[in-house]
């Protein structure tokens, strides 16, 4: 499990291209999805990690953080998790996951890890489970500004 770097743009946006159509049925703007990647690598609030085996990069997962002041520091957001298929309940998701937990236990300002998952996303919801993550009880809204960037189907 590495940080990721410039040279895994293409892979990255590859991989987020796929989770958007297979888990939620959105084909993204492949264009601003580049720019996207490109800005979150410049990005303090946003850090990449890569697993690889043999050189090639077989899983990826995003995160970004938001500030709790009921906690008094910082809950870190899982995001862009994806597993290439041929590699999938190989526990590769599992090393991802345990790294970034120990990032988070080794620096007193990481309060919680959290992540949002599909309804319908069994496996998701089973694997995260199995880490030891729980349903939270919150649903999350959103207000689309920019719909255009991804079409459904």
């Amino acid at each position: 499990i590495r940080r990721a770097k410039s040279s895994d743009i293409q892979t990255i946006i590859e991989y987020n291209l796929a989770h958007a159509k297979e888990i939620e049925g959105l084909q993204l703007n492949e264009d601003v999805l580049r720019l996207g990647v490109e800005n979150a690598l410049k990005r303090k609030e946003c850090r990449y990690f890569i697993a690889e085996s043999d050189g090639d990069v077989i899983g990826q997962t995003m995160i970004t953080y938001e500030w709790s002041d009921w906690r008094n520091g910082v809950i870190w957001w899982l995001q862009s998790i994806y597993v290439k298929p041929d590699y999938r309940k190989q526990g590769v998701f599992k090393a991802i996951f345990h790294h970034i937990e120990t990032l988070a236990k080794n620096d007193p300002q990481i309060k919680a890890l959290r992540l949002y998952v599909m309804k319908n996303n069994q496996s998701g919801k089973s694997a995260y489970k199995k880490l030891g993550m729980n349903d939270s009880n919150y649903i999350v809204y959103d207000k689309e500004f920019f719909i255009d960037e991804f079409q459904i189907g």
